[in-house]
């Protein structure tokens, strides 16, 4: 049977992401608000409802609405941890914000915690949402650039002060060491990657990554926090041309190969190979990805087990690639998954 009534849902932590559930769960049809936990209250007046505000978990579980039917973990990484287990403890679902943990060994233990409650748990890779690379994965797969020879990233632009519990890898690059899994459709086998240090911080600003899928497809992603301009661009290249994605306007462009006639002349084609052939933009449906992610989120709880959410494990492979790749970095070697 369906729900009579949307899930109410709560936020903990009102930071950058928290402020924005908060916000989509007070307009958003699909879902109602039980409130945010914020023990420094809410700075960015994302709470409408004052008597919705909770300074702990435990203050929002014996509020007068009850323990909500799930919950946004949107608090700083090393403290996912504890915040979840508490929830599933509760019996409440949890959709927690990338990356799933600060370590491994973390991240097995939320998944522990979520499979012990018998609730439903989910990362919140938002990135997966947004309707440029969700209408280029559909291509991809649909065979338009046929076969699949790499896929790029490059997520780069200024610091932002809101970090200060991670580097450029496990706060940034996570979204792209699971986007090349996603749209290249196989776990990552090895990793070398390349950081550097050049913020005074105790975490890395920047990180080039290369690396190989289990399906032997090749990858590379470039991601900082140095760049005095923010660019968000995913390519998939084939051999019928290339996708590209640009995140932040979510506009999705197609490059087609074109093959230059040479009259039969064999050495002059292999010499040119492909050239530049037709552009095209595709007009999409722009929806916000946080609220398509949310709404998905709120359906796996509902009931409907084909729901797009990314799962616990997902997430916990993530956090797996991206230690890898800080390992690579230090030793100076290839490191395999």
């Amino acid at each position: 049977m369906g729900r009579l009534e949307p899930p109410r849902g709560a936020v903990i932590g009102l930071g950058m992401m928290g402020r924005h559930h908060a916000r989509i769960l007070q307009s958003n049809a699909a879902m109602r608000f039980a409130g945010a936990v914020d023990p420094g209250g809410d700075r960015f007046g994302a709470v409408r409802d004052g008597a919705l505000l909770y300074d702990s978990v435990d203050a929002l579980l014996s509020g007068a609405g009850g323990a909500p039917d799930f919950a946004v973990i949107a608090v700083p990484t090393e403290e996912h941890v504890a915040v979840a287990q508490t929830l599933a403890q509760a019996g409440v679902h949890v959709l927690i914000e990338k990356p799933l943990a600060a370590t491994v060994e973390e991240a097995r233990a939320i998944i522990d915690a979520v499979r012990a409650a018998g609730v439903r748990g989910a990362v919140g890779h938002v990135e997966r949402c947004n309707p440029a690379l969700l209408a280029l994965r559909e291509r991809v797969q649909a065979g338009q650039i046929g076969e699949v020879y790499m896929v790029g990233t490059e997520r780069v632009g200024p610091f932002p002060d809101r970090v200060k519990d991670v580097g450029v890898v496990k706060d940034l690059a996570t979204h792209d060491l699971d986007l090349v899994r996603w749209l290249g459709d196989a776990p990552i086998e090895r990793v070398a990657a390349q950081t550097q240090h050049r913020m005074g911080r105790d975490h890395e600003d920047l990180v080039l990554v290369t690396g190989r899928l289990d399906n032997g497809r090749a990858f590379n992603s470039m991601v900082d926090w140095l760049t005095p301009t923010k660019v968000r661009r995913t390519r998939v290249l084939g051999e019928g041309g290339m996708l590209v994605a640009d995140t932040l306007s979510a506009d999705l462009y197609f490059y087609a190969n074109a093959h230059v006639p040479t009259a039969g002349w064999p050495d002059a084609a292999a010499r040119r190979g492909v050239a530049e052939g037709d552009m095209t933009r595709y007009a999409l449906e722009r929806r916000e990805p946080l609220a398509v992610e949310l709404e998905a989120f709120c359906a796996l709880i509902g009931g409907d087990e084909d729901a797009t959410v990314v799962s616990l494990e997902e997430g916990l492979e993530t956090v797996t690639v991206a230690e890898a790749v800080l390992e690579s970095a230090r030793s100076g070697e290839t490191v395999a998954l």
